[in-house]
């Protein structure tokens, strides 16, 4: 594919640019990638993306992880000594084993624009209030954007440590008007303040913004949280401990993801011939981070589905992040995704919170799903999912709170596995 088959018209040559100017700083030092590419003979500079894409070849988050394993505990993926490092983040480790990532202040801070790009697309900025109900651990997105909406002039307050009741009183007395979270727990405090007869009529927030989860982009997940917060938007964005904030939402362009392009080179992909693919059609993200560059990625397969297309010559993923290559279910021949099972719960407002159980001790998978909700709801559900995914998933009612709930990435799927 040409360069402009995978940038716009005109971008190329800055993209090339930057991923030149990236090399250049990288390739002297970095002690993994001049290993990687050592052992498949590139040495030179690329003279075009076309170029980049063939003789570079993808860095996979496997290699990351044995490389971390090999030359503990920060691997050898860092462009300058460890002494020049300020900041240590660790991924969460829902996908595989985490990895610790690395970054100099001057990664940090291109980051944090990127966080406060976000917070400006949703409309975010002086004046206003930012509440981050979470407790401030490992992970890099809180620490981000907690900074970056200081950069803006907002007023943040962390939650951390308090319970979701206290968390509520807070957010209603001091008069936030922007809420971060993930859109479990946006659903979570709905919930605790129905419980608990709060009425979220009295909150002053305006703009909730979501991550940590597909649902922020799924217009009934999205409707179910603006219902259920009278007055607040909801804004999506997405990104990864070791890329920082990757898109963000735009407030004319709702339920799509646009690319930080100043940040990323993206390239969309056929997961399994790794060829591009063209606008329109959905395929895996693989990212080179262009300003992370003391511990950067260079064409990084995310593992997340995407579907590209042009919006007023920017790089827009239509629907928002689709769903995780390796989280596809196959059961009786049917491709099962969880952001498609999710969709269709949250379509139904008399649905609590819910879990899915994949069963793989017999000869066939078997899928089953428990929900918070009334026995004539548990048959809608069902009828509901076999309609939308041509698939019967036997659901079971099971009684208000008795499932787990989640502050973070909400881990709603369990998996029975196949008898050895």
């Amino acid at each position: 594919m040409s360069d402009t088959g995978q940038q716009a018209e005109g971008s190329a040559p800055r993209a090339l640019d930057a991923v030149r100017a990236l090399l250049e700083r990288v390739l002297p030092t970095n002690a993994f990638y001049a290993r990687k590419y050592a052992s498949v003979g590139c040495s030179s500079l690329p003279s075009s993306l076309d170029d980049f894409r063939t003789r570079f070849p993808l860095t996979t988050k496997a290699e990351l992880v044995a490389d971390q394993a090999a030359f503990p505990p920060y691997g050898s993926n860092l462009t300058f000594p460890v002494g020049a490092y300020t900041r240590c983040h660790q991924t969460s480790g829902t996908h595989g084993a985490p990895m610790r990532w690395l970054d100099t202040p001057e990664s940090w801070s291109a980051m944090t624009e990127g966080w406060a790009e976000v917070l400006r697309q949703a409309g975010v900025g002086p004046g206003d209030r930012a509440f981050f109900p979470f407790s401030f651990g490992p992970f890099l997105g809180f620490w981000l954007a907690f900074e970056a909406a200081q950069r803006l002039g907002v007023l943040s307050v962390s939650g951390g440590g308090m319970s979701s009741v206290l968390r509520l009183r807070v957010l209603l007395e001091q008069g936030f008007t922007v809420l971060c979270c993930t859109p479990t727990y946006a659903l979570h405090l709905a919930e605790t303040a129905r419980v608990e007869g709060v009425d979220l009529r009295r909150s002053r927030v305006r703009r909730i913004i979501v991550a940590g989860e597909p649902g922020g982009s799924q217009p009934t997940v999205r409707a179910r949280i603006e219902a259920a917060w009278p007055g607040a938007r909801v804004f999506d964005h997405h990104g990864m401990t070791e890329t920082g904030p990757v898109t963000y939402e735009s407030a004319e362009l709702p339920g799509s993801l646009v690319l930080l392009e100043s940040q990323f080179l993206a390239e969309i992909v056929d997961p399994r011939t790794l060829e591009p693919v063209p606008e329109g059609t959905r395929g895996e993200l693989v990212l080179t981070t262009l300003q992370r560059v003391g511990s950067p990625l260079i064409r990084y397969r995310t593992g997340d589905w995407v579907c590209p297309r042009r919006w007023r010559g920017q790089r827009v993923f239509e629907g928002g992040i689709l769903g995780r290559v390796d989280d596809m279910v196959v059961v009786r021949g049917v491709n099962l995704y969880p952001a498609a099972v999710e969709a269709v719960v949250r379509s139904i407002d008399a649905v609590g919170e819910y879990r899915v159980t994949v069963d793989q001790t017999g000869d066939l998978a078997a899928v089953s799903l428990e929900a918070e909700a009334a026995e004539a709801t548990c048959r809608d559900l069902a009828e509901r999912l076999h309609e939308a995914l041509s698939l019967r998933i036997d659901v079971t009612a099971v009684p208000a709170g008795s499932l787990p709930r989640f502050e973070l990435k909400a881990r709603r799927w369990r998996f029975l596995p196949a008898r050895s």
